[in-house]
């Protein structure tokens, strides 16, 4: 378990986050127990395991983005409370487990907060790019030694290579990328037409997505030796 203490009011700015600090804490204390109370007593929670809950975080996530891009506010409030649910569920079987509590997991998140805005919470300056800054940070503290490391392999073949691209501009490498400028309806259209030529020629778009980057992600690690 995390033995990191939790921030301090003064390490948090000198009470910088305002008086709402701490605010809904007794409703996540609530769920919290809610959730150890059904991890005890229902069949269904009691044999879940974090393996079976992935295609559950997965779902949650997806509906939690229809909720963002299609639906209401009401929808948006409903699904994040389900997303919610999942990261209580995981941290519940750890706890049960021995091997870290819901309080582990937010002490860990708002320490890596603070010290991944040194601008904010020190006496840094801000910096002008802002994207290439949190990268450094994020590489330095995780001691990468490569701008691809920490992508998830499961990422959906858009996603990932979107966020390959999105690293090797943040730190600079002399890869070759395309940048001429095109609007969000531009970038779907052009995607959907893809995807269609695809189809009627037999050729699995997805399949090609991922051959492709895993060219382009040879170039970013000969460009980094």
């Amino acid at each position: 378990m995390s033995d990191a203490p939790a921030p301090s009011a003064s390490e948090l700015a000198g009470g910088a986050l305002g008086p709402n600090v701490g605010l809904g804490g007794v409703a996540f204390e609530r769920l919290v127990a809610v959730i150890a109370r059904l991890r005890r007593d229902c069949p269904w929670d009691a044999e879940q395991t974090h393996l079976t809950l992935v295609k559950h975080l997965v779902e949650e996530a997806g509906e939690t983005v229809d909720a963002i891009e299609a639906g209401s506010i009401t929808d948006l409030k409903e699904e994040l409370g389900d997303l919610l649910i999942q990261v209580c569920f995981h941290a519940e079987i750890a706890r049960t487990d021995a091997q870290f509590t819901i309080d582990d997991v937010i002490v860990g998140v708002t320490n890596k907060l603070i010290s991944r805005h040194p601008y904010v919470f020190g006496d840094d300056e801000t910096p002008d790019d802002m994207m290439a800054s949190w990268e450094a940070g994020k590489r330095a503290e995780k001691q990468r030694d490569s701008a691809l490391e920490g992508i998830p392999e499961a990422m959906n073949a858009v996603a990932r290579a979107a966020k390959v691209v999105t690293r090797v501009r943040d730190v600079h490498l002399d890869v070759p990328l395309e940048d001429a400028s095109i609007t969000a309806d531009e970038t779907g259209q052009a995607l959907l037409s893809l995807i269609e030529r695809a189809q009627a020629s037999g050729v699995d778009p997805d399949q090609a997505l991922r051959a492709s980057l895993r060219t382009l992600e040879a170039q970013v690690r000969a460009a980094e030796h």
